[in-house]
């Protein structure tokens, strides 16, 4: 309690000595902070691993995100789960466990909210309880608060690694064989349109970065999300476009169906879709059916065969059509579905490749191509190989495209 007292008049000292008039650099309020520190020693002694300590949690309660900084700088932190200020859980090498700190207080931890969603022109608030925004690193950043969140205010940060992980991490990492690498290398330069499905938590939008890296390098690219995470490198000619929350100056909403519309007047080769979760489907769907070719998006789903099921509801959900109208849709636009898990060692793992052969009977029919089959375990990891189940029969963009099956 004496080191929060002392840490808390600090801060207020600090706090008044700032110029908010002007853009303070990070060196100018560290000389402020380190002057105050020694001044406040000469009164009753601090030692220098203390001092140390209590500059760098000054500096990141003034201009970082207080206790939360450590953790986001921490490269094996995937996830950081705040529930209120009574526990704060993360995520590392897998393994979810409790962090020993906690915040203060209410009105500490709504003001580290407030300086996150600030930073990505967001609001959140009573009136708004609900955000989705991200970090400057590109972590993804969920926050609920009252009257929805009963027990304080919930945020949740999503870490996605500096570099971004590619297809020779993933073979490296068991997630996926070389021989279906090398189909899906492939299946993206010829054009074929890929949806990505899997539950939360399994690599969908890790996996979709990876396979973007196959893209030609000459191709116009327009990336739609509703929080820009991916990290496509290898394209010089990338327009990214972010959906915008309605704010209390007056500015409406632009959601993914807008940003989708707009896109197709904007020359693109393909158009991916961060992820697709409602009536949106429709339109993206119209854009796997209109020549553009290659495009890919991801979703929420527990099997290939529950994906359709989903896009089908989805499409519902923008617009009524009849069902075979629908299916004949979706069997048209998508070519493949690659199916993500994480099993229960929390590995992940490509489960599944399919092939989406067309309508038959009423039904969308669809073939498997590669299957992940389980061996056992040993030494609690989970053995299993993805074994190849059929082949492609669809070779048509292949060959347009001149490449050999």
């Amino acid at each position: 309690m004496k080191d929060e007292n002392r840490k808390e008049k600090l801060r207020a000292m600090i706090l008044d000595r700032l110029d908010f008039s002007r853009e303070m650099p990070d060196e100018e309020i560290k000389d402020i902070i380190d002057e105050l520190i020694i001044s406040r020693s000469k009164e009753s002694y601090i030692g220098l691993k203390e001092k140390e300590r209590l500059r760098q949690e000054l500096f990141y309660s003034i201009r970082k995100l207080d206790i939360l900084q450590e953790l986001i700088d921490d490269t094996d932190v995937t996830e950081i789960m705040i529930n209120g200020t009574d526990k704060i859980f993360i995520e590392k090498a897998g393994q979810v466990m409790e962090y020993e700190m906690r915040f203060e207080s209410k009105e500490k931890l709504e003001d580290v909210i407030q300086r996150i969603v600030a930073g990505c022109n967001r609001v959140v608030n009573e009136a708004s309880p609900i955000v989705d925004a991200r970090l400057e690193n590109g972590s993804r950043v969920n926050v609920v608060l009252s009257p929805v969140a009963l027990n304080g205010p919930i945020l949740t940060i999503r870490r996605f690694p500096d570099h971004p992980i590619g297809m020779k991490e993933l073979r490296e990492l068991g997630s996926i064989t070389e021989e279906a690498d090398l189909l899906l290398s492939r299946l993206v330069k010829a054009k074929y349109n890929i949806f990505i499905s899997g539950g939360t938590g399994s690599g969908k939008t890790t996996f979709l970065n990876a396979l973007s890296a196959y893209i030609p390098r000459d191709e116009r690219i327009i990336t739609i999300e509703d929080n820009a995470e991916l990290q496509i490198k290898n394209i010089p000619n990338l327009v990214r476009m972010e959906t915008r929350n309605a704010n209390v100056e007056g500015c409406r909403p632009i959601n993914i169906r807008d940003l989708i519309k707009t896109s197709l007047r904007m020359r693109p080769d393909r158009i991916i879709v961060g992820e697709v979760r409602g009536g949106e489907a429709i339109d993206m769907m119209q854009c796997l059916n209109t020549g553009h070719d290659g495009s890919m998006s991801t979703g929420h789903a527990n099997s290939s065969g529950d994906m359709l099921s989903r896009l089908e509801t989805m499409i519902l959900m923008g617009m009524e059509l009849p069902l075979a109208a629908i299916r004949q849709q979706i069997a048209a636009g998508l070519d493949i579905i690659v199916h993500l898990g994480r099993l229960r060692d929390k590995s992940r793992k490509v489960l599944e490749i399919v092939e989406v052969e067309g309508v038959e009977g009423n039904e969308i029919k669809i073939r498997t191509l590669y299957a992940f089959e389980e061996e056992g375990e040993e030494n609690g990891k989970v053995k299993g190989k993805l074994i190849k189940r059929g082949e492609l029969r669809n070779d048509s963009k292949l060959k347009t495209a001149g490449i050999m099956v």
